[in-house]
């Protein structure tokens, strides 16, 4: 996350978004992420890179605090992104599964994320991959669609 590559991703991300937000949901409100949500075990973050070793994708899984009267542990997938060039290629399902993945190599027993519905692509990606519609689980005010998927 300290690495350029992933500010320079990550800000791309957000301008894109910032770009095509719903006008009648608002302005759209960045959070940019710290260090300490995506450094293992207590999350991840990687860099998409393409063949010539340019980054142009990213995402993240960060553990999060466990559904009220659980214990089990959960983590959330934030920031996934790929540059526009890049997209429908399934370089986008690789790098969700990648993510799963470590989260479960980090006790993840619940994935859970958030979306906007404008993010059609986005959304067709996350129930083809086994996500659900849950209720919201945090207050995100970019977000209109929560989804979530048992792992581990």
């Amino acid at each position: 996350m300290t690495d350029a590559d992933a500010h320079a991703l990550l800000g791309a991300y957000f301008a894109e978004r910032a770009a095509g937000f719903p006008a009648a949901q608002g302005e759209y409100r960045p959070a940019w992420p710290t260090a300490e949500q995506f450094t293992p075990p207590a999350g991840v973050f990687l860099i998409v890179v393409d063949e010539s070793d340019a980054a142009v994708g990213c995402g993240g899984a960060r553990r999060i605090r466990p559904r009220p009267g659980t214990r089990e542990v959960r983590f959330e997938i934030k920031h996934l992104w790929l540059a526009p060039t890049e997209r429908g290629g399934g370089e986008g399902r690789r790098l969700l599964a990648e993510l799963e993945r470590r989260a479960v190599e980090y006790g993840a027993r619940e994935l859970v994320l958030d979306t906007n519905a404008s993010l059609e692509a986005a959304g067709g990606l996350y129930r083809s991959s086994g996500y659900v519609d849950v209720e919201p689980y945090n207050d995100n005010p970019n977000a209109t669609n929560w989804y979530g998927k048992r792992v581990g």
